[in-house]
């Protein structure tokens, strides 16, 4: 249960970022969110010009096979080391 109280913890803390991560690292934030609390990718890749969307599938996709445990906490981790960086 320590996992679960952790992984939201991290969730508010990362909405309490004074500066902006870069672009791949809050795609890491995304993956990681959604392997842990969705598993892993179902659907079409998006198409199109919605490079946004297509770069977000594809950060997930990368995450296949990730156990929700360890994707929670990959996330911790991640928001813990940018915290340092971003807060």
């Amino acid at each position: 249960m320590a996992l679960t109280e952790d992984f939201h913890s991290a969730q508010a803390k990362s909405k309490e970022f004074t500066k902006r991560p870069s672009n791949e690292e809050l795609l890491d934030i995304y993956a990681l969110f959604k392997q842990a609390t969705e598993g892993d990718a179902s659907g079409e890749r998006p198409g199109g010009f919605d490079f946004k969307a297509i770069a977000k599938f594809d950060a997930w996709t990368s995450r296949k096979g990730t156990s929700r445990e360890d994707a929670m906490q990959a996330y911790v981790d991640l928001v813990k080391r940018l915290a340092q960086s971003y807060s």
